[in-house]
């Protein structure tokens, strides 16, 4: 069976990483499109694996959550006049928890945004915790059962909830909200610092993913056409971010060297030839045997 250098491989899994569609990585290093999306399949199916067994047992104090928005193959809107409807099509949330102080991304969720997905999300991030956190989400009204389910009275939680002005005429139809006019903090559950009530570090967050996946760039034809592949990349650039990229505010380490999941600082080589390893092995193929036609033939 052929396979790609380890070289290639690395280099595709890279510009993955960098925000480059894939269409551009299939000319860039001179490989069908298709050996493009089985590279992203296979690193997707083994980073999630990964992280899965990887990120758990986490010493954090201050998580924050978040959602951010896409779609898949057409804008929920236009789902209903598709002409080729596809399983998962329409608005794809991404939900990210994140700690604070490691910048590490304890968990995350593609799916919906309504209370099932907030339910499942919350109860992933409880079980990879080590400790009482202080949580912090948005006033999004589905965290609060969710919450309540998944950690009970153990945890300090607050929610920030922002405040919107009117939608002026220039802004309505466009992706960006109204403007916020002000950020009010609410106590929820436990006895959660005030002073570090926020999200601001979860919607930075927000910004790197729109910066380093093509699929999450508004305003372009790159959006994500298979809800799979749109997971796929997210498990990637989780582990990505986590163990690869290095923070000027963590002093060049990883997060996942910060929260001391992980020992030393990977490179993108060390990521492929983690997804190398985590491919099935090919069997023995059996012995060769023609068929009545081929003999007669």
């Amino acid at each position: 069976m052929n396979k790609l250098p380890l070289a290639t491989r690395t280099q595709i899994l890279a510009m993955l990483c960098e925000g480059s569609s894939m269409r551009s990585i299939s000319r860039v290093c001179d490989v069908s499109i298709n050996t493009v999306s089985k590279l992203l399949i296979d690193a997707g199916k083994a980073c999630a694996a990964f992280h899965d067994e990887t990120v758990r047992g986490v010493k954090s104090r201050r998580v924050q959550v978040d959602e951010i928005w896409s779609f898949t193959a057409a804008k929920q809107k236009n789902v209903g006049s598709m002409k080729k409807p596809i399983e998962g099509a329409g608005d794809t949330w991404t939900w990210t928890a994140l700690d604070a102080d490691t910048k590490l991304i304890v968990t995350w969720l593609v799916g919906g945004r309504d209370s099932d997905y907030a339910i499942a999300f919350m109860d992933d991030l409880r079980d990879r915790l080590a400790n009482r956190v202080q949580l912090t989400s948005d006033g999004h009204k589905a965290y609060l059962e969710a919450v309540e389910g998944a950690f009970g009275g153990d945890v300090d939680y607050a929610m920030l909830i922002k405040m919107y002005g009117a939608t002026s005429e220039s802004a309505k139809g466009r992706y960006s909200p109204a403007e916020c006019i002000g950020a009010r903090k609410e106590r929820i559950e436990g006895n959660p610092d005030l002073k570090h009530v926020s999200t601001s570090y979860a919607e930075r967050q927000n910004l790197t993913m729109r910066m380093q996946m093509r699929r999450f760039t508004r305003l372009t034809n790159a959006f994500s056409k298979k809800f799979d592949n749109h997971m796929h990349m997210v498990a990637l650039y989780t582990v990505w971010y986590n163990f690869v990229k290095q923070h000027k505010s963590l002093k060049g380490v990883s997060p996942a060297m910060a929260a001391d999941v992980s020992k030393t600082l990977w490179s993108m080589t060390d990521l492929a030839e983690m997804v190398d390893a985590a491919a099935p092995k090919p069997g023995k193929r059996g012995p060769y045997k023609k068929t009545a036609d081929q003999i007669s033939n």
